[in-house]
């Protein structure tokens, strides 16, 4: 054995840094969790330690963990510097995993576009949704540059990690709730945010937590009795949730309405989440709802009273609700949903999850002007006798998104399909209209509760029907990724038939994951496609059964890759390969096209059903 000591490896540590060493010892603590360990090792060649990290991977991690002092051990391993822009790339599980199928121990992550472009300083490589034996750190461009210019051809440099971290694996976290006592104590509206942040997390999320907080306080100190109770949430777990999981995120949200208190669908009326509320997002304040909440919001907009002047422009209503936000998980759970658009301006690529997310960008007046928008959404809200549902627009939208072309030529019945959702988008308008007149106190609504059970009924009848997210966690109806995969099967094979291999290509990329077939090994992309379809649904969380279907491209994108280093131009084997699969995408598209016949056809009769009280 060619033994090194540990005094050796502190002497010389531009010799053996980068090198395969053997270094024997006595083990002064052992400490092993559940997929790692670490190991304090001393030889007696000089006072300092040298801390092992076991990997549970290793054939004896049992028998190494369960040791007493006095055990040697041999370590082997590499740390891999790896550039990432997880914003127009990849996330970084995909080249972290892959990393750590070659051998490293460890991927070194340093963000160069994207997200936290502000400074050389920043910090940004997030949410490993990976393998937890696949470890990785980040480093700020500035400290990746210093690596590079020491990393000259054969050289190899000694690196001493420092890292820091407040997050850890199998923990308990808690969300923190809170209520004012409405008049009707069984009716309910929420307002929600989430305390957890990366870093100091000013911007996202404290001040939501304190425009919530500072909301209630003002209520409050006025005196004012809420017709029904509100609720006050601070979520956990927003930012950090699952480990090696697709749907890693919003799991505090998830959790309080899937699996604490799933009563809550049925009573709370409406949900106003917070997000980033004292940065100013573009031109103008937005309200981001669900279809159903649009016509009361605009309502809502026309009848304010001159409020602070945070933005240039009035504000707007937008729609559907997004996945990057607490709203999203609440929404599919039967609780109607909206947020205070946070997503557009430049913060999102320079401060966002960043160190740097500070006091920097606040502005009081957009601020105040949110405090008051919401505030008084609130008490609209609050004076209603019925939920203000009017689906007519969530029917109106899945028709838009439905390809009548793509219908005809895979003999789907999009044609009735299209019918019934007309009709049902004209049920929808009339009982709005009734709902809307009990609460302008038009109509005497000794059923108000009944109507508006009925109407969160079919609120969670749509969220399930219609509510479909694609890879990327973009919301989608469920026929839209369908017609896509066929429009660029079809167009793949078509412009493999005309020799056209880069258009092909450039096709096959969009469908689905298989971007990811292009860049990594098919153990790395099996494993991250595998794990959306494998995984229970207390690990997918809001994402579970949320993405429709999924082709497998690999081989032949690997195939066609080969090809194109090779200079071959017969692709026939490929085109029949995307013909038999877009063969099998019709088929699908058939059925789920029946499959939303049926569900509308049903939405139809609980419609008429809440006009019939």
């Amino acid at each position: 054995m060619n033994r090194t000591t540990i005094a050796q490896l502190y002497a010389d540590q531009a010799t053996f840094g980068g090198q395969t060493v053997t270094v024997a010892g006595w083990a002064r603590t052992i400490r092993a969790m559940k997929n790692l360990g670490f190991l304090t090792l001393n030889d007696g060649s000089c006072f300092k330690n040298l801390q092992v990290v076991l990997e549970k991977t290793l054939p004896n991690y049992d028998e190494v963990s369960s040791q007493n002092v006095g055990a040697a051990f041999i370590v082997t391993g590499k740390l891999v510097l790896v550039e990432i822009n997880q914003r127009n790339e990849w996330w970084i599980n995909y080249p972290v995993y892959q990393s750590h199928l070659k051998g490293a121990a460890a991927l070194i992550a340093v963000q160069t576009g994207g997200y936290g472009e502000v400074d050389d300083a920043a910090l940004n490589a997030q949410d490993i949704a990976g393998p937890p034996e696949a470890a990785a750190f980040s480093i700020s461009r500035k400290d990746a540059g210093l690596l590079k210019d020491l990393l000259a051809p054969g050289a190899s440099v000694p690196v001493t990690l420092d890292a820091c971290t407040r997050v850890e694996r199998d923990r308990t976290t808690y969300n923190i709730i809170g209520e004012l006592t409405g008049r009707n104590p069984d009716r309910k509206i929420m307002l929600s945010a989430h305390y957890d942040s990366y870093f100091d997390g000013f911007q996202d999320d404290n001040t939501a937590i304190s425009m919530m907080l500072g909301m209630g306080k003002a209520l409050v100190e006025t005196g004012w009795q809420p017709e029904n109770t509100i609720l006050f949430c601070a979520m956990a777990s927003e930012e950090w949730g699952v480990a090696d999981s697709q749907f890693d995120w919003s799991t505090g949200a998830y959790e309080q309405v899937f699996t604490v208190h799933p009563e809550w669908r049925g009573q709370v009326i409406a949900d106003l989440n917070f997000e980033l509320p004292a940065l100013a997002h573009g031109t103008r304040a937005r309200i981001r709802s669900t279809y159903e909440y649009v016509d009361f919001l605009e309502e809502f907009l026309e009848n304010l009273p001159e409020l602070t002047q945070g933005y240039p422009e009035e504000t707007r209503i937008t729609a559907p609700i997004e996945t990057w936000s607490d709203d999203f998980s609440i929404a599919i759970a039967g609780i109607p949903s909206m947020v205070n658009d946070f997503t557009g301006g430049s913060f999102m690529e320079t401060h966002y999850h960043s160190q740097f997310d500070n006091d920097t960008y606040y502005d009081e007046d957009v601020y105040r002007l949110h405090h008051e928008l919401f505030g008084l959404l609130l008490m609209a809200i609050d004076r209603t006798r019925v939920v203000p549902l009017n689906f007519a627009g969530t029917f109106q939208k899945a028709k838009e998104a439905l390809d009548l072309d793509w219908c005809a030529r895979t003999e789907a019945d999009g044609e009735s399909l299209a019918q019934a959702l007309d009709e049902a988008a004209a049920l929808a308008q009339q009982v709005y209209d009734r709902a809307a007149a009990i609460n302008r106190g038009q109509e005497p609504g000794e059923d108000a509760g009944g109507l508006e059970r009925q109407l969160l009924d079919l609120f969670q009848r749509t969220q399930d029907t219609f509510v479909r997210i694609d890879w990327y966690g973009n919301v989608q109806f469920p026929q839209e990724s369908l017609q896509q995969s066929l429009e660029l099967l079809h167009g793949a094979a078509d412009s493999l038939a005309a020799g056209n291999l880069s258009a092909a290509l450039r096709k096959l990329y969009e469908i689905d994951n298989n971007r990811y077939a292009f860049l990594f090994e098919q153990r790395v992309y099996r494993h991250f496609t595998q794990y959306v379809f494998s995984q229970p649904k207390e690990r997918l969380k809001w994402g579970y059964r949320r993405i429709v279907g999924y082709i497998n491209l690999y081989a032949t994108v690997k195939s066609l890759l080969e090809k194109k280093t090779r200079g071959i131009t017969d692709y026939t084997s490929e085109a029949a390969f995307l013909q038999g699969a877009a063969a099998a995408q019709e088929g699908a598209y058939r059925d789920l096209v029946g499959s939303l016949n049926i569900s509308v056809e049903e939405m139809k009769r609980m419609l008429r059903d809440c006009l019939s009280r």
